[in-house]
């Protein structure tokens, strides 16, 4: 097997997520014949760190040998059952590990395949709740502008970020959209806190007008990570939940990207005032996993639960689900990642490991064509603009993020800006020296991205 020979055979019969083919003609593919730790390697002995996890999901590094010997050895006991009236270990110790890791108060595990379906879960849900609870004109769910929340048709709809969703708009369902409380927008001389409750008005206006139709508010806590990983404070998570419960409607935490340590703490909505808040959903995926196998969970309370726990014959139960729902193996990978994060002290760790990464890209804030140097934990990004003073970005069409993608694979690295927007989200196993090796491509390409 060689590099060429991989790709001529995937461009005969694949067609690539995300992607438009056509680029092939002149970007290569890099076909990957290993993993180990943060590298990749393809069939010609040339490595990439994966400073992206492989798409946000790969937290403890390719090739695990503590979660790998765990799914071997579920794989020689149970591969697959219906969740349907039947039940097994794995699943079972998951859930009760998650509801104890969880915020309080999350007490019930409903589980899916992946991120996209967590979310269409947590929707029906939400709707099915106030339909059960005599609260049939609630209907429509309220979002912040510029967020992400998968690519199913329901999840699309709950986004605002028209790369993805114009195109379908005929075929979704219209939320609420509001202005997001999004950092990068905050006049100068205002800190993160200062913007993001003032922005928080927008949301007030929104409930208050609108609360007798809304079954939900869902949002990205911290970090809108699909929307260019622009970030905001912790305290509009605060104010959030807060005025949901106000206004009687529930509150969709979408931790699909941003938990699992992410952010800084296990969930990012541990870090809303002193003792963090709990949303009526929380939806998890990716890091749950650690990479390995596709698997999403979304925890509720009893007050959701009992809303659906009836006689058959009223028919009030929540009739969704997927053939490989709480699948044993993809369970044993996460039962393994919940053992590293326990017996490795990941979150203590990682603090040093964030800060190193805010200390190795912070010169690029001096740079003449950077606009912004953010970071939440373990997700850092530098944002590439035109104009500096005023915060112009460069036209999309110009594809900077793509000259910063190609020099990275030239130096070792995986950098797959979204946009003009180079980001940092590595696995946890990351070192030191490697955080300072991405910075420092991620300068040298950001140089020539902005040369011309």
């Amino acid at each position: 097997m060689s590099n060429e020979s991989l790709i001529r055979r995937d461009l005969a019969v694949v067609w690539h997520p995300c992607t438009q083919m056509k680029d092939h003609e002149t970007l290569p593919l890099i076909p990957i014949r290993r993993g180990e730790g943060v590298w990749l390697e393809d069939f010609e002995g040339n490595r990439y760190i994966d400073a992206v996890s492989s798409w946000w999901v790969n937290i403890f590094g390719h090739a695990n040998p503590r979660i790998n010997d765990r799914i071997k050895t579920q794989l020689d006991t149970l591969e697959h059952v219906i969740l349907a009236g039947f039940s097994h270990e794995p699943e079972v110790e998951l859930a009760e590990r998650l509801v104890a890791a969880s915020p309080d108060g999350l007490s019930r595990c409903f589980y899916a395949d992946n991120g996209s379906a967590a979310v269409e879960v947590a929707l029906k849900m939400s709707f099915h709740y106030w339909l059960n609870r005599g609260h049939g004109k609630k209907t429509r769910f309220i979002n912040i502008s510029n967020s992400y929340h998968g690519e199913t048709l329901g999840a699309l709809a709950v986004g605002d970020v028209d790369l993805y969703k114009k195109t379908y708009r005929p075929l979704l369902l219209e939320p609420i959209t509001v202005p997001g409380p999004d950092c990068f927008h905050r006049e100068p001389g205002v800190s993160w806190e200062q913007h993001t409750r003032e922005m928080f008005r927008h949301m007030e206006v929104a409930l208050a007008e609108h609360a007798d139709e809304t079954c939900a508010v869902i949002l990205e806590p911290l970090v809108q990570c699909a929307g260019g990983m622009r970030m905001f404070h912790p305290v509009y998570l605060e104010l959030l939940r807060e005025a949901c419960d106000r206004h009687n409607v529930h509150l969709i935490a979408d931790e699909i990207a941003v938990g699992f340590g992410r952010t800084g703490t296990l969930f990012a909505c541990e870090q809303a005032g002193p003792d963090g808040i709990t949303p009526d959903f929380l939806c998890l995926s990716k890091g749950l996993t650690a990479g390995y196998l596709p698997l999403s969970v979304v925890l509720t309370t009893d007050d959701v639960y009992d809303a659906f726990y009836d006689d058959y014959e009223n028919l009030t139960a929540f009739l969704h689900s997927h053939s490989y729902t709480g699948n044993p193996l993809a369970c044993a990978a996460a039962l393994a990642t919940l053992d590293i994060f326990e017996s490795d002290d990941v979150i203590a760790a990682n603090r040093h490991k964030a800060r190193l990464l805010g200390e190795a890209i912070a010169p690029l804030a001096n740079h003449p064509h950077v606009g912004d140097v953010r970071q939440h934990g373990m997700i850092a990004a530098v944002e590439m603009v035109a104009d500096k003073s005023a915060r112009t970005p460069y036209p999309w069409q110009e594809r900077r993020g793509l000259r910063v993608y190609r020099h990275a694979l030239t130096r070792e690295s995986l950098l797959r800006p979204l946009g003009n927007v180079v980001y940092f989200m590595p696995p946890y196993v990351i070192t030191d020296d490697q955080i300072r090796h991405l910075a420092r491509v991620a300068a040298e390409g950001i140089d020539i991205a902005t040369s011309t």
